[in-house]
């Protein structure tokens, strides 16, 4: 699809803002970005006048449950977690997520255009993770790329779950013993896999283990769902011990930590940062958590952990750690171009960059105004959600209508 934005004031996030800039979009992927004069629109494209708007890329949510964790459907639409194995290792949320949840509609509406899925924090080693555009008829529509993390919790969560079954782990030590034993079979799995490929004879695979083995060679990143201070020195321990690159996702208590998680170059996912503190992992919840961990040079992303916090929200939270500490450009960075970086997919999305897919979104105002919305959003050159001002409605495409 052949779109372009003209005349707007263009935030490209990895470059200076334009005054009077267009992005064109030819084929489904930005081919110019650059003052009205510079940028040649060729004859028969569609054209959006963005005077007085803001222009940018789409957000990037690092962190979320879209589709899988459906909402207003119960028990129906619940497949977050696989709670009868806390090895999860082999699940896929790829083959979990429904298109036609309404969170989607709400992305779009909050200028959200992509989003990692996650499975949930019931299990010690939940499964992997999908990143998906947030429009599409079905999930392989909409697939950026697959796995591009494994999902692990440490904490309260998995040890609650599998303490009410009366079974392992239902303690901290537990937790940690499941993800060593299975990260300790995958690397007995590489050594015999290895040794059957070098003496020629045949092996039988494990789809869990073949992927954990991906993990250990560095290939995917493992995503460790931790709260508090303490947890977040077991992720530390353990990634000392298997070396895999870490990624710290939540990192509610990370602000008591941040000098030595800096010091270790390991990026956080934080947040979600409206909720209630439910429970005793959340007792040290604050808003000034992100700008402490920018200050301290941590590479840094916020989500909303969706539905635990609405997806369309992610700009409010940035919004919100701007006025608790965290400065205005960190703040865009960090629904952008740093999730983006953070899981693998800044060839991708994350900037207003040639080359890049044509997401972006025209703004009323500076995002990080409170009263600013969406009023185009648009996903690989296609305008997928409009805001009627007059109406005082947004209006998602059918994706089923490929007129």
């Amino acid at each position: 699809m052949d779109i372009a934005i003209t005349s707007g004031y263009v935030l490209p996030v990895d470059g200076d803002p334009i005054e009077g800039g267009t992005v064109l979009i030819e084929n489904g992927r930005i081919s110019a970005v650059g003052p009205d004069a510079e940028v040649t629109v060729p004859d028969g494209v569609r054209v959006v006048d963005a005077t007085g708007r803001w222009v940018l890329p789409g957000l990037v949510e690092a962190h979320g449950h879209l589709g899988v964790h459906e909402e207003a459907e119960g028990w129906a639409g619940q497949d977050t977690n696989e709670m009868t194995d806390p090895n999860g290792a082999r699940m896929r949320a790829l083959d979990a997520i429904n298109p036609a949840d309404t969170g989607f509609a709400d992305a779009l509406a909050g200028g959200v255009t992509t989003t990692v899925v996650k499975p949930g924090s019931g299990n010690p080693i939940g499964g992997q993770t999908v990143a998906v555009k947030n429009w599409g008829r079905t999930v392989d529509d909409m697939l950026v790329r697959q796995p591009i993390s494994v999902k692990s919790a440490l904490g309260e969560n998995p040890k609650r779950v599998y303490g009410e079954k009366k079974q392992l782990p239902s303690t901290r030590q537990g937790v940690a013993a499941v993800i060593r034993d299975a990260l300790t079979a995958a690397q007995d799995y590489r050594a015999r896999r290895e040794h059957a490929a070098a003496e020629g004879k045949p092996f039988d695979r494990d789809p869990g283990l073949e992927v954990l083995v991906r993990v250990l060679d560095r290939e995917i990143p493992w995503c460790q769902h931790t709260h508090r201070a303490d947890d977040t020195a077991t992720a530390l321990r353990l990634a000392d011990e298997f070396g895999y690159r870490l990624i710290i996702n939540h990192a509610t208590e990370a602000h008591l930590m941040a000098d030595e998680i800096a010091r270790r170059e390991i990026p956080v996912i934080t947040g979600p940062l409206f909720t209630t503190r439910s429970k005793v992992e959340l007792r040290n919840r604050t808003l000034a958590n992100p700008g402490i961990l920018a200050r301290a040079g941590v590479k840094l992303a916020l989500t909303t952990d969706h539905p635990v916090v609405p997806i369309n929200f992610l700009i409010l939270q940035a919004i919100l750690c701007v006025k608790e500490g965290l400065d205005r450009e960190t703040a865009l960075r960090s629904v952008t171009l740093n999730p983006a970086e953070i899981m693998g997919l800044d060839d991708r999305v994350g900037a207003l960059t040639p080359g890049r897919d044509g997401d972006v979104v025209v703004w009323s105002g500076d995002p990080l105004e409170v009263m600013s919305r969406p009023l185009h959003t648009v996903i690989g050159g296609r305008e997928v959600y409009t805001w009627d001002e007059e109406r005082r409605e947004g209006t998602v495409a059918d994706p089923w209508y490929r007129g």
